[in-house]
C-alpha cells in the first residue's frame, strides 16, 4: 500500500514523502497513529499543491530578506544604554536590544534568534552583529 506521510518515521522517511508499505503497518501502525494517510489521488494533488504554495512563499521569503539585507548591509544601528565612566554598561546589549532598534530605527521586524552577536556587550564601541534572514 502506498501512504503519504504525515510526519516524520524513522527508518521509513520524511513528512511528505510517499512511500510503499505493507497493508498490515499502514492499517495497524501508520494510520491509526495519524501519522500517514492513503495515497489516492485527490491526495497526492493536495500534497502537490501544497508543495508548489510551501515553494512559492520560500520565494517570497528569500525575495523579502535579500531586500532587507541589501538595506541593513553596512548600515550602522545606534543604541543608547547607561554606562560609567569606564566606559562599562549598566548591564549588557544583547540581541533582543538590537531586534528593538532595528524595529526602531529601519521599521524592519526581524526575530531575536535570528540575531547573532559573539557575546553580549558590555563596554561602549563598534560592534558587529550578524542577522540570518533567509533558512534554517
Amino acid at each position: 500500500m502506498k501512504v503519504i506521510l504525515l510526519e516524520d518515521v524513522r527508518s521509513l522517511g520524511k513528512a511528505g514523502d510517499i512511500v510503499k508499505v505493507s497493508d498490515g503497518y499502514a492499517r495497524n501502525m501508520l494510520l491509526p497513529k495519524k501519522l500517514a494517510k492513503e495515497a489516492t489521488a485527490g491526495n497526492i494533488k493536495a500534497l502537490e499543491n501544497k508543495k508548489a504554495a510551501e515553494a512559492e512563499q520560500r520565494e517570497k521569503d528569500k525575495a523579502e530578506a535579500i531586500v532587507i539585507r541589501e538595506a541593513l548591509e553596512s548600515e550602522v544601528i545606534n543604541l543608547v544604554s547607561k554606562g560609567g565612566d569606564s566606559g562599562r554598561l549598566f548591564g549588557a546589549v544583547t540581541n533582543v536590544d538590537i531586534a528593538n532598534a532595528i524595529k526602531e530605527q529601519k521599521g524592519y521586524d526581524i526575530d531575536k534568534k535570528k540575531i547573532r552577536i559573539s557575546s553580549p556587550i558590555k563596554t561602549v564601541g563598534e560592534y558587529e552583529a550578524e542577522i540570518k534572514l533567509f533558512g534554517h
